[in-house]
């Protein structure tokens, strides 16, 4: 379960704001360390379930390789122009590979679910293509921080 957010809690999300406003964000960036501690950041397509980030990344990336080494991540998914339209979230935890890596479409029931969530949000499908140079990564979030910043121009509720 996630920690609980103790600060920003005004423009904290709620649990339906956050997985209604992560169904329909598209892109996501990913923050993973090196052995030596250098950071890569870089953008993903991903899917949340409503209790993890599955995210589809290449696995002869910087990213794959770093995560072999040290499974420790950030996700942060966010959008907005104006100071007041601010809205976002940052998901931590361990990235966990769940299926075939790369994956090819072999059996397995754990990504029946966020593969359906991925193939109909980015390819208006039913199943869920692969190329077999993708696999699926896990993010059972041990911290989610969530922050929009249209609830500063509403009164604090009592």
């Amino acid at each position: 379960m996630a920690a609980i957010q103790r600060r920003g809690r005004r423009i904290m999300m709620t649990d339906e704001e956050r997985d209604s406003y992560l169904a329909e964000q598209r892109t996501c960036r990913v923050a993973t360390v090196s052995a030596d501690g250098r950071p890569h950041i870089g953008a993903l397509w991903f899917a949340w379930d409503g209790t993890s980030l599955w995210l589809y990344s290449i696995t002869r990336s910087l990213r794959w390789s770093q995560l072999r080494g040290d499974p420790r991540i950030a996700v942060v998914v966010d959008d907005g122009v104006e100071y007041a339209d601010l809205r976002g979230i940052e998901l931590s935890g361990e990235a966990v590979p769940v299926g075939e890596a790369p994956r090819t479409g072999e059996s397995c029931p754990e990504l029946e679910a966020p593969e359906r969530l991925f193939a109909a949000k980015y390819f208006a499908m039913d199943t869920m293509p692969h190329d077999g140079r993708h696999a699926w990564l896990r993010l059972t979030p041990e911290t989610i921080t969530s922050w929009d910043f249209h609830k500063l121009a509403s009164p604090p509720s009592t």
